[in-house]
């Protein structure tokens, strides 16, 4: 059998399955309302780091185009701004790597077209989906964009939060001193917000992405209101000055007369993600199953950088679900529920963790953040963990179980 699959959304899910299905001889059609040459002249799409796991499928697929050893980052420099700071460091056994989106998604979409493959380049809605599956044997959903997001039944056990839960200011920067090791720098200033540092490539080489992950009625919200393009100088000073008071472990490696956007005003961002976890499939009132795969799934806020991971493992996932079988009914879901929902679900919980626990530090918690900061054992095992989120909400997913991990590694004086 010949199968025609259609997938709506020309993101990393959607390209990472796209490019799966056609190393696989199925035949697909990826519908994108973006051209390849529409991302030079975009605002910034997000800031967005693959892990080892996730290179490795880009390795699989032949567009791995980014060398670690070149553009990669070896791990995690840890700040934490309590009355006497925290500061550790936690290793990578493998690179992981930040490629700006707006070079990443064209490069993948060049090549999926230049292997021969068809992207239709048309708005797409949730009121089309129903022509679009009578032309298809499966259709895959990977954009939350159109309305598509109704479709999908929300699972409250997944969605604990109905609004956002930060206030996000995030951009590539220039003018950032690289840490001794090329790594990324998790910041948390306790009762203000967090900060992710990126080593990240964009159109002009190696920049910093700075994801500020601010409380809502913190004094870091303010970053998340205050526009750049109505006055640069004004904003760089309210940003340095908010990094030197909240994030010095990274205001400490900036050079003020070179600190600015790495390229020009569109390398900013702002707003908030309201988290949510949907099911991962829907009927058409035709009877037609229609999959949801990456953002419409699972929409996570960026706190720890699993969003495309997941996604690109869920992908893989379906493609591979997609090649062993012609029959795309109840079964085929379950199958493929029953082996990619382990790791997103995960991710989603331990983020929602994290945005909560990050807030409120209940006491076990505080053990950990101190556990953590004196083993380097644990911080590696932490650190390495991003690219196994389903391993590390094993430990987050009850206070016995976190309560257990630090017991491992805090020493004799813990007895």
């Amino acid at each position: 059998m010949n199968k025609r699959i259609c997938i709506v959304g020309a993101g990393a899910a959607g390209l990472h399955l796209g490019l799966y299905l056609q190393q696989h001889n199925v035949d697909v059609t990826l519908y994108s309302d973006r051209r390849p040459e529409d991302y030079r002249t975009a605002r910034l799409l997000n800031t967005v780091a693959h892990h080892s796991v996730t290179i490795a499928r880009e390795a699989d697929l032949n567009v791995n185009k980014w060398p670690v050893n070149e553009n990669g980052y070896y791990g995690h420099y840890y700040y934490v701004g309590t009355p006497t700071p925290l500061r550790f460091y936690g290793d990578l056994a493998t690179p992981s790597r930040a490629v700006d989106y707006r070079l990443y998604l064209p490069e993948l979409m060049t090549s999926f077209a230049e292997r021969g493959g068809l992207i239709v380049h048309e708005q797409i809605s949730a009121d089309d989906l129903e022509t679009l599956s009578e032309q298809y044997d499966l259709l895959v959903v990977c954009t939350g964009k159109g309305g598509f997001g109704s479709l999908f039944e929300a699972r409250e056990s997944a969605t604990p939060f109905k609004t956002p839960q930060r206030a996000l200011c995030v951009g590539l920067f220039k003018g950032i001193k690289e840490a001794p090791i090329r790594s990324v720098t998790m910041s948390f200033s306790p009762g203000a917000g967090e900060m992710i540092e990126i080593p990240t490539l964009s159109f002009d080489g190696m920049c910093t992405a700075l994801v500020l992950e601010n409380h809502f009625g913190g004094d870091l919200e303010i970053l998340s209101k205050t526009k750049y393009d109505n006055d640069p100088r004004a904003f760089l000073d309210l940003l340095l000055e908010k990094l030197y008071k909240h994030h010095p472990s990274v205001a400490e490696r900036i050079d003020p007369e070179k600190f600015d956007l790495a390229h020009d005003a569109n390398d900013i961002l702002q707003g908030a993600v309201p988290p949510i976890f949907r099911e991962g499939s829907a009927q058409l009132s035709n009877g037609k199953t229609v999959i949801g795969l990456g953002d419409v799934m699972a929409t996570v806020d960026p706190l720890l950088g699993q969003g495309a991971n997941m996604a690109s493992h869920a992908a893989r996932v379906l493609g591979e679900e997609i090649v062993a079988t012609n029959v795309f009914d109840e079964r085929f879901v379950e199958h493929l529920e029953s082996r990619r929902e382990d790791r997103v679900l995960c991710a989603t919980r331990w983020t929602n963790y994290m945005l909560k626990n990050l807030k409120e530090l209940p006491p076990e918690f505080q053990q950990f953040i101190g556990t953590l900061s004196q083993s380097r054992e644990m911080a590696d095992e932490f650190t390495n963990n991003f690219n196994y989120p389903e391993k590390q909400w094993d430990y987050f997913s009850s206070p016995d179980r976190l309560a257990e991990w630090c017991k491992r590694f805090a020493g004799p004086q813990a007895a």
